[in-house]
């Protein structure tokens, strides 16, 4: 249907746009020293070469056609269709259906929420392989090793079913499942509400924007889609922090910590006799949001802004 053609045209083109920087900030989010992003990058170049920014990149461009992309509020084209087919069927049923800001950020943030939490069982396996690529070489040393050649996706994934069992694949699930669930519901809670704000029809077409932000129509879903991808991850990022240190850790082999613990480590440090400050702690668990925030604005005001254009040109066809 048309969602799905929108959602998986967009998506391909701001994932393959954003991905060198998510890279960059899974490894922003695991390392005990802070490092600088344009050192990092230096770094990940001089190391791994111009692919390790593109490491793991095959895996969401073959997800998106059916599950989520690169984080918590990327939208694959089945995501989509679930929470335009929820908002369609609430409609339907008499549910949030008035046009007013209320039901319409209600009705958004329900259908991304179903999306979410239906989406992260699929999603998770693809991700999980992702961060394994991404973070190889961060791996490999904490074990006391040098990577000679970096291992295939499939030696990756044969690796992760070795060390951690047939169930190894969803490592991590209650925090992903809980990340994308919050996240995708937040962000098109968001989404449905600003574009209302800003003048869009209830048959999807935009009107005049308010007297208050004039903007340009064709620069409507951009800004939309940048300011709610930035505000709904700053919010869940601490929840994606505790996520990858969870399975960065189970991925490296090192005895399992909880999800408490780790945040508890995150926040004041590995010595409970002598804690960190907290401004240090939360400092920490924010790490990377800075590249995450500059992913965000670009990823997802491309993606809305070409999926308008998609949806535009197929509503003129014949």
């Amino acid at each position: 249907n048309k969602t799905a053609v929108c959602a998986l045209t967009a998506s391909y083109i701001s994932t393959f746009v954003g991905y060198p920087l998510d890279s960059l900030k899974s490894r922003l989010q695991t390392r005990r020293v802070r490092i600088s992003v344009p050192k990092l990058a230096a770094q990940v170049y001089r190391d791994e070469g111009l692919i390790g920014f593109y490491r793991g990149f095959w895996i969401p461009l073959m997800t998106i056609s059916f599950v989520r992309a690169s984080d918590a509020t990327s939208l694959g084209a089945t995501s989509m269709t679930i929470y335009d087919n929820t908002k369609v069927t609430l409609h339907r049923n008499g549910m949030l259906a008035r046009n007013t800001l209320v039901d319409v950020a209600a009705s958004g943030g329900i259908g991304g929420a179903l999306a979410g939490s239906a989406i992260s069982f699929a999603s998770a396996p693809f991700e999980l392989v992702k961060i394994r690529r991404q973070l190889e070489y961060a791996i490999a040393a904490s074990k006391g090793q040098r990577i000679a050649k970096p291992p295939s996706t499939m030696e990756a994934v044969r690796d992760i079913i070795r060390t951690n069992g047939r169930f190894g694949m969803w490592t991590g699930m209650r925090m992903h499942f809980l990340r994308d669930t919050s996240g995708t519901g937040l962000y098109f809670l968001e989404y449905d509400g600003m574009r209302y704000l800003m003048g869009r029809r209830p048959n999807g077409e935009q009107g005049p924007p308010p007297p208050w932000l004039p903007l340009p129509n064709g620069l409507i879903p951009f800004v939309c889609g940048s300011f709610c991808g930035v505000t709904s991850w700053a919010l869940i990022y601490p929840l994606d922090v505790v996520k990858t240190k969870v399975q960065e850790r189970s991925l490296a082999g090192l005895p399992p910590r909880g999800v408490r613990e780790t945040f508890r480590r995150l926040i004041r440090g590995p010595d409970p006799n002598n804690p960190q400050p907290i401004h240090v702690g939360v400092a920490r668990i924010y790490r990377g949001l800075g590249v995450s925030a500059t992913r965000s604005i670009t990823t997802h005001g491309l993606l809305w802004t070409f999926f308008d254009i998609v949806a535009g040109y197929i509503d003129r066809l014949p």
